[in-house]
C-alpha cells in the first residue's frame, strides 16, 4: 500500500467524481482509477460503488476512509516536523476556488514579495472543501463566502466584489451601461458546478428571488469559467461573474455590472481558529493592505441601464 493511493482514495470520496478527484491530483482519470482499483485488491474488499454517473462508498470505504485521513494528517505533521528541523524553507497551502479569480493570487502575490523565502501551494479547491482541508491541516488559508463558516474556521471580509453578467458582444444587453437583475428573467443563467460553489449559486438565486423571480437555470455545468465562456460565446446562456474574474475579458465577450439593484459578491480570507503561524498571520496581514489600497471594501454606485 502507497501514501499515494491513500491520497488518491481521499480526494476521490471527497468528490465521488473520477475527473473532479483526478484533476484535484493531478494526473488522468485513468490513472487514479489504476490504483484505486490496485487499493482494493491489496485490502481484498471494495470500498466504492461505481456506475456511469454515480460513485458512493461503500460500508467498508466510509470506515477505511476515516483510518485514510487521519494516516495522511500524521505523515503531514511528521513532515512538517522534520522540515522545521532541518530548517528547511516554510510552506503554505493557499486554497483558491478557480485560478480565474485574483483576489487570493494577488494577496498571495504581496505576501511573496513579503517573504521571498516561503513556498507557497495554491490548491484549486472549492470553498465547502476548504473548510474540511483548513480543519484538517491540509491547508492553511482560504477564500470564499463565509456564509457558512463551520466551528474552528474564522473568517475576514477582505473584498466586495461587484456582480455582473458574461454576454456575448452581440447580445442586447452590450449596449447598455448596466443590467438591471429583473432583465435576467428571461435568460438561461449559467450556474457553477454546485460541488465546488454552492455558495456563489445560492448568492445569485437569492438575488434573482429579491428580485421577484426565480432563474431560469441553463441546464448542464461547466468545471471552469474557461468552460463557461465557451458557451456564453455559442450564446447558449449568459454567466454572472463578479469583476475580478479574469473570464470577463475573454475575447468575443462583454461583461456588465448587474444595477437595480447594484450587487457585491463577499470574499472572505479563511484560516483555522487560533492559527500562530506568521506566515498565516502574513496572509491576513496583505489582506488587509490590498482591501485598503485597493478599496476593495469600497462600495459605489453602479451605472443606470441605458437600454
Amino acid at each position: 500500500m502507497e501514501l499515494r493511493q491513500l491520497r488518491y482514495f481521499v480526494t476521490l470520496a471527497d468528490e465521488l467524481h473520477f475527473g473532479r478527484a483526478a484533476a484535484r491530483e493531478h494526473i488522468v482519470q485513468s490513472a487514479l482509477s489504476q490504483q484505486v482499483q490496485r487499493l482494493e485488491r491489496e485490502l481484498e474488499v471494495r470500498l466504492l460503488n461505481r456506475s456511469t454517473h454515480h460513485v458512493e462508498l461503500t460500508p467498508a470505504g466510509a470506515a477505511f476512509l476515516v483510518e485514510a485521513r487521519q494516516i495522511l494528517d500524521h505523515v503531514g505533521r511528521a513532515t512538517q516536523a522534520a522540515r522545521s528541523a532541518a530548517g528547511s524553507a516554510p510552506t503554505l497551502r493557499a486554497g483558491i476556488i478557480d485560478a480565474a479569480y485574483d483576489s487570493m493570487p494577488q494577496i498571495l502575490r504581496n505576501v511573496q514579495q513579503r517573504h521571498p523565502d516561503l513556498t507557497i501551494h495554491q490548491v484549486e479547491i472549492g470553498t465547502p472543501d476548504q473548510y474540511q482541508q483548513l480543519a484538517d491541516g491540509r491547508l492553511d488559508v482560504g477564500i470564499g463566502r463565509a456564509s457558512l463558516t463551520p466551528p474552528g474556521v474564522a473568517s475576514e471580509l477582505v473584498r466586495l466584489d461587484p456582480l455582473g453578467v458574461l454576454i456575448r458582444e452581440t447580445h442586447p444587453f452590450a449596449t447598455r451601461n448596466g443590467v438591471p437583475v429583473t432583465s435576467l428573467a428571461d435568460e438561461a443563467l449559467l450556474l457553477g458546478e454546485e460541488a465546488r460553489t454552492p455558495e456563489f449559486n445560492q448568492f445569485v438565486i437569492e438575488l434573482c428571488r429579491a428580485s421577484g423571480f426565480t432563474p431560469n437555470i441553463y441546464e448542464g455545468t461547466v468545471e471552469s469559467n474557461r468552460a463557461a465562456a465557451d458557451l456564453v460565446l455559442q450564446g447558449r446562456c449568459v454567466l454572472c461573474v463578479p469583476s475580478s474574474s479574469r473570464t470577463s475579458s475573454r475575447p468575443g465577450t462583454v461583461w456588465k455590472p448587474l444595477t437595480e439593484p447594484a450587487a457585491y459578491y463577499p470574499w472572505s480570507l479563511l484560516w483555522r481558529s487560533g492559527d500562530p503561524s506568521m506566515h498565516v498571520t502574513a496572509v491576513i496581514e496583505s489582506a488587509r493592505l490590498l482591501a485598503d489600497r485597493l478599496g476593495w471594501l469600497v462600495t459605489a454606485d453602479l451605472p443606470a441601464d441605458s437600454g
